[in-house]
């Protein structure tokens, strides 16, 4: 591809709202794919490739949750570590609102899961299915209509869902490991050693550090670890703080350039073999009435944004640190409930619960996708109205009636402002009149004789 068209296309795919829009699009695609040619759809996401001896002869769809995936959470690795030295984590005070509203927002669904099953008889294996929030969509949702909400908000949203990633991979790793091989687990442990160190060293070149990234993946595969670990390992690994004479550091200049990869192709295809369900009217009325499904979607709805702001309220409250001083209660609310968008992780660990049981596990996608749809709506009626609110302040302290440059808010206390201003206001009174005027003889001369 011509330099110029690359660079523009790279450039859209870093961009939080191209990302989303793909991972839609991919959704959607999936979705109709599913429900009009439901053979070829189950054909070729369950078509295998890969090398057998090695232990690669995998799925489609198992290639798209495991590997592309890997890229994915790669990226998210570098942006927990960019926030752990650069950014809200850094600063303990900062970083305790948003960490405990996302261990808050994990907590409560995973709750609300179990009281729904453990009352309605349903199976206890799905409760981590709605504890997860999808970066791409929340901040895809949150750039489109969030154009007049203030900067501090992305900055909370953002550290809670790289949180909340984190411990969803940990929940993988522990909950979702049946079979470990410790021979292939440590292969794979001396493989990221030597990751790290080459990076110590200062050695560059991708042409070594691609192929030992595919090397310790396929380790970790093969080691029964679910392979997205490495990704994120190798993420938290990379130099994230910038030295001496250094416009970017090694972990931003590597995010950007791997960005476009993870949000134009791995979710994307992600999506469209996981996303891929039967939407039929029982299937719907089955999302609202089976207990494991209902609690899904209860969790993504309604946990999600009752753990993370009553998570945020009571730590403000009880605590030393502070709400930022830009946010306002309603304005955490409303993330909260944008938080309840668990589409990407939310599928994977849906496959992993309900491995066993392909028809169920078909179910639990299609509460994440309703779950998510619901939240998002939600979400994005009250992130309008807040919007609304800013965007008034905004024009209030943008607006210049007296044209001199300088925004009317901070002249109030200047005699000079408001005589400018009874000038002008008496020069659209004399107007006004005269016009009145005009309006006056032209009344009398219709009212006279024809």
């Amino acid at each position: 591809m011509p330099l110029p068209e690359r660079n523009f296309i790279a450039d859209a795919l870093r961009a939080e709202t191209v990302g989303g829009v793909l991972l839609l699009v991919a959704a959607v695609a999936a979705l109709i794919w599913a429900n009009t040619l439901g053979g070829s759809y189950e054909a070729v996401r369950g078509l295998h490739i890969g090398p057998a001896r090695l232990g690669l002869d995998l799925s489609l769809q198992h290639w798209a949750a495991n590997g592309l995936l890997a890229v994915f959470f790669f990226v998210a690795g570098i942006e927990l570590k960019r926030e752990l030295v650069a950014g809200e984590l850094r600063d303990r005070k900062a970083a305790a609102l948003p960490v405990i509203a996302a261990l808050c927002g994990m907590a409560t669904p995973a709750v609300v899961y179990f009281t729904v099953n453990a009352v309605g008889g349903g199976s206890l294996k799905g409760w981590a299915v709605p504890t997860a929030t999808d970066i791409a969509f929340a901040l895809a949702v949150l750039a489109v209509i969030g154009t007049s909400l203030p900067s501090a908000l992305r900055a909370f949203l953002l550290t809670l869902a790289v949180v909340d990633d984190l411990f969803a991979i940990l929940i993988i790793a522990i909950f979702f490991t049946s079979k470990i091989d410790f021979l292939a687990l440590g292969f794979a442990v001396v493989g990221l050693a030597i990751f790290y160190l080459l990076l110590r060293k200062g050695v560059r070149g991708w042409y070594v550090y691609v192929p030992l990234a595919v090397v310790i993946w396929a380790l970790m595969e093969n080691s029964g670890v679910h392979a997205t670990i490495a990704g994120v390992t190798m993420g938290l690994m990379l130099r994230c703080h910038r030295r001496d004479g250094e416009t970017q550091s090694p972990g931003e200049h590597i995010e950007h350039l791997v960005r476009p990869l993870s949000a134009g192709l791995a979710v994307p295809l992600f999506a469209l073999f996981s996303a891929g369900v039967s939407i039929t009217g029982g299937a719907v009325h089955d999302v609202f009435t089976r207990p494991e499904t209902l609690g899904v979607v209860l969790g993504l709805i309604v946990g999600k944004a009752c753990g993370i702001f009553g998570g945020t309220w009571f730590t403000a409250r009880f605590t030393k640190a502070e709400l930022n001083p830009d946010l306002r209660w309603p304005d955490v609310f409303a993330v909260a409930s944008l938080a309840g968008i668990g589409f990407t992780v939310s599928l994977l660990i849906g496959e992993l619960a309900f491995a066993k049981d392909p028809a169920l596990a078909d179910e639990i996608k299609a509460s994440v996708l309703i779950g998510s749809l619901l939240a998002a709506l939600l979400a994005g009626i009250l992130l309008k109205i807040r919007n609304n609110k800013y965007r008034r302040l905004c024009d209030e302290e943008e607006r210049d009636e007296d044209q001199d440059g300088i925004p009317d808010i901070y002249e109030l206390d200047k005699p000079e402002y408001h005589l400018r201003m009874a000038a002008i206001l008496e020069a659209k009174a004399a107007e006004h009149r005269r016009l009145a005027e005009v309006a006056s003889g032209a009344r009398a001369g219709d009212d006279g004789p024809a």
